[in-house]
């Protein structure tokens, strides 16, 4: 292909109708004024969209525009160009063609970026149109740093090779461990802040270390090493999380932050000691993207409506269920971002603190110093609070104190380890509260699961084996075969999974009158069938079949939502 001719970006949007003269100028005043790339102006502006601007920039010159969601871009052609490169000229090499490259330019109209690009590669090249944030995304995901991460592990397995240096001891020389072990750590935390990794696992065995990574709830392998580079990798968490260097027999847990790419990321550590030395998980939390709110939780319109009422109510207790992992701390949250207003006083009891809220008192549990749940709970209400969040309903004492607070005018959000909607009342009277402060205290039970949405890449048809077949029709009956499933084939924009991002599914339960008196009697049976009416089917299973049948996640992950509590 030739040099692209220099044209201003402008003018072709001026020329194609996708501008105003006035809104031009206004983008040309800006631009001088801030010194921003004018399309990013005319975007952020709200005058047109990245994909507007590709597909009039490809018009222009003739050539393709791509777009990077639909394209399966293959690593070893990705890296013609380095990482450095490619985030410098906004640039990708998408294919290689033998006697040239096929490569994906945000702004084709940079030709000192064009020339650089001729030169380096050594080729011809053709041009193809890609937007810059498809562009930016691909790179954080596809430039992994797994080669990085295997060299610094041989390096550092290298440097401790026979030094008999006690690691977990406190008497360690400053600076042995320094430049192999932060570069890796370094290189570790910014592989999982690329790959949207929530945890990062660091396990020692007999004969090897395994660092894995926890993507959209699922567990997978980063690199395994040497079992003699697990001490000093954990000796170095302990120092920059203040954990006890000398202590290796008992579980610890600290936090930490650390900036990738001026994204700030706390970090929840827990060290825990195994057979062949010690276990270390990470929950990285990433600060940058701030709290969701409810619009952003993907809840049905219904169950979102419920909730929106019911949380601003005076007092009453809310109670969000579900197991590990299931969302619940970002429903919360969303919850207390919507009621967090100037005439509001919010304290939380938490362990640990997971999101800081400006405007907020946040009271993290210290349990060595008897800075318990409950200790807090009953201070809290002396501190005149209108609405308090408790991290978890763990005992009698909390589960009776949240209910009593709930009864004397303040709103209190929790959350509880149960199965579904319907057996957290239950749980409650299980756990020793007594039956008129349930009935009286609890106003809504919100029971969520966290499903795998399938990857838009490379999702394709796909027919149902017997076993999922029949258990769709539990639900559907005959219309079971009226659908079109899906099903990610697996590739380069979801790590080969066939699945990229989760939502949640839920299911409500308001505790109306005819739930109050059922609570109220001795009868399980008689409470279970007022609850369940009063759901009207509106369950996890149901919401989960219903991703399912628009294509949107698997029948797999709706069995796995749902087998906790329905056969």
């Amino acid at each position: 292909m030739a040099r692209p001719e220099k044209v201003r970006l402008g003018e072709i949007l001026l020329q194609q109708g996708l501008l105003t003269e006035e809104q031009l100028k206004s983008a040309l005043d800006d631009q001088k004024r801030t010194g921003r790339r004018l399309g990013r102006v005319f975007v952020e502006s709200g005058f047109v969209t990245e994909e507007q601007i590709g597909e009039a920039l490809a018009r222009q010159f003739k050539i393709a525009f791509v777009n990077l969601k639909q394209f399966n871009v293959k690593p070893e052609v990705l890296a013609k160009l380095p990482e450095s490169q490619a985030r410098r000229f906004r640039a990708m090499v998408l294919q290689d063609e033998g006697h040239h490259y096929v490569v994906g330019m945000a702004d084709p109209t940079d030709l000192n970026a064009y020339d650089e690009l001729t030169r380096f590669l050594k080729r011809e090249l053709q041009l193809a149109v890609v937007a810059e944030s498809q562009l930016l995304a691909t790179i954080d995901r596809m430039y992994r740093r797994t080669e990085q991460i295997s060299g610094l592990v041989q390096e550092l397995g290298e440097e401790f090779e026979d030094t008999g240096v006690d690691f977990a001891g406190a008497g360690l020389p400053t600076g042995t461990e320094d430049a192999p072990v932060v570069k890796l750590l370094q290189n570790v935390f910014e592989d999982a802040v690329q790959v949207r990794a929530s945890d990062i696992h660091i396990e020692p065995q007999e004969t090897r270390v395994f660092i894995r990574f926890r993507i959209d709830g699922v567990l997978h392998l980063q690199t395994e090493a040497e079992p003699k580079i697990a001490a000093p990798l954990v000796l170095r968490l302990k120092l920059i999380s203040g954990l006890d260097i000398s202590e290796k027999r008992l579980p610890q847990d600290g936090r930490f932050n650390f900036k990738v790419r001026n994204a700030q990321v706390d970090v929840r550590i827990s060290t825990m000691p195994t057979q062949y030395g010690e276990s270390v998980v990470m929950r990285l939390l990433n600060q940058s993207g701030g709290v969701l709110t409810l619009d952003r939780l993907g809840m049905p319109a219904p169950i979102l409506e419920r909730l929106r009422k019911v949380i601003q109510r005076p007092s009453g207790m809310i109670l969000v269920t579900g197991p590990t992992g299931s969302g619940k701390t970002t429903t919360l949250y969303a919850a207390l971002e919507e009621l967090n207003t100037t005439e509001r006083k919010i304290i939380t009891v938490e362990d640990p603190v997971e999101y800081r809220l400006p405007g907020i008192n946040q009271v993290q549990i210290h349990e060595k110093i008897e800075l318990t749940f409950g200790r807090v709970l009953r201070s809290a209400l002396r501190q005149d609070p209108d609405v308090i969040l408790v991290g978890e309903m763990r005992d009698q004492g909390t589960v009776e104190t949240g209910l009593r607070a709930a009864m004397t005018g303040h709103l209190v959000l929790s959350t509880l380890h149960t199965n579904d909607a319907v057996s957290t009342p239950i749980r409650l009277l299980d756990m020793g509260a007594p039956r008129y402060m349930v009935a009286m205290s609890l106003h809504l039970v919100l029971a969520q699961r966290l499903v795998r949405l399938v990857c838009e890449s490379c999702a394709q048809p796909y027919t149902l084996p017997p076993n999922e077949h029949e258990w769709l029709r539990h639900d559907l009956g005959d219309k079971v075969d009226g659908f079109k499933y899906r099903k990610g084939a697996g590739c380069s924009q979801c790590n080969n999974t066939g699945y990229v991002g989760r939502t949640g599914v839920y299911e409500l339960l308001e505790m109306t009158r005819p739930v109050v008196e059922a609570a109220n009697s001795d009868e399980p049976a008689a409470f279970i069938a007022a609850a369940r009416a009063q759901m009207g089917g509106r369950t996890l299973r149901r919401a989960a079949v219903e991703l399912v049948v628009r294509g949107r996640s698997t029948v797999e992950e709706a069995m796995k939502a749902s087998s906790e509590f329905e056969d």
